[in-house]
């Protein structure tokens, strides 16, 4: 299935297990994540989250090989990017207990956003980050603006989004993107030493601060993925998108034309 659901004692784990492709999601992947983040929404058991990848990588991002053979149209693009990638995004964000992303390698593309959408990121020091979307001419999906505009500024999160660069650990840290850097070896230990005394707290009191961090600034992440999926599914009927695809599977730098 590619993704691990583990409960021990208060503390789930949800492990994103493809590392030989450093844990690219795939279809079947998204829904095993929407189907595993719904249900811990609601299981009292668990009192904290652990959220990582098998491997070296957290995760690389949408599975571009697969991609490419996706027939794209408005209507279905739409109900493709609801169903798939903002469905476990809104699961993952709707759990009212706290949610920690354990991140080592590289968290890029949706994979940024999943530890974006986490309440709390401890990083190992191989750990980078990209909002890689304009090398296939795409832009930001699973709610990586609305994230990182609350999170660094408008002016910041445009630098982040326009260069597509990549953002080291301990420029993550700076940032505060990361809430704790850690040598590589250590970085369970730290997650679950984190997840333990957060399962140890009050959670629904933990579960309603969330509530209120989330009202703090408009508009919802619902409303913001509403305009989202309108402009992601256009962006893959674009001559620039099928480029930077292709480029991407030949291995080679993209030639855009800017349509």
């Amino acid at each position: 299935m590619s993704v691990d659901l583990t409960v021990e004692g208060a503390v789930a784990k949800v492990v994103l297990n493809r590392p030989e492709k450093l844990n690219a999601l795939s279809s079947e992947m998204r829904q095993s994540l929407c189907e595993y983040f719904a249900r811990l929404r609601y299981d009292d058991r668990v009192r904290a989250v652990i959220v990582t990848g098998a491997g070296r990588g957290f995760c690389s991002g949408a599975d571009v090989d697969r991609m490419a053979d996706q027939h794209h149209d408005l209507r279905g693009g739409r109900e493709r990017l609801q169903q798939g990638g903002h469905t476990f995004i809104r699961a993952l964000h709707a759990i009212e207990k706290p949610v920690i992303a354990a991140v080592r390698g590289p968290a890029v593309g949706i994979g940024w956003s999943i530890a974006l959408a986490c309440d709390l990121v401890v990083a190992s020091k191989t750990a980078r980050f990209s909002q890689i979307f304009r090398r296939i001419g795409l832009a930001p999906d699973g709610g990586a603006i609305w994230f990182l505009t609350r999170r660094l500024g408008m002016a910041r999160a445009k630098e982040l989004v326009f260069t597509a660069r990549f953002v080291e650990a301990e420029e993550a840290l700076s940032l505060g993107l990361v809430n704790y850097l850690v040598e590589d070896d250590q970085l369970m230990a730290k997650a679950e030493e984190l997840a333990a005394d957060l399962a140890a707290a009050p959670t629904f009191a933990l579960g309603l601060a969330k509530k209120l961090f989330h009202a703090a600034v408009g508009p919802s992440l619902e409303d913001y993925l509403e305009i989202e999926s309108l402009v992601q599914p256009q962006l893959h009927m674009t001559a620039d998108n099928a480029e930077g695809v292709a480029a991407f599977r030949e291995k080679r730098p993209p030639k855009f034309t800017g349509r």
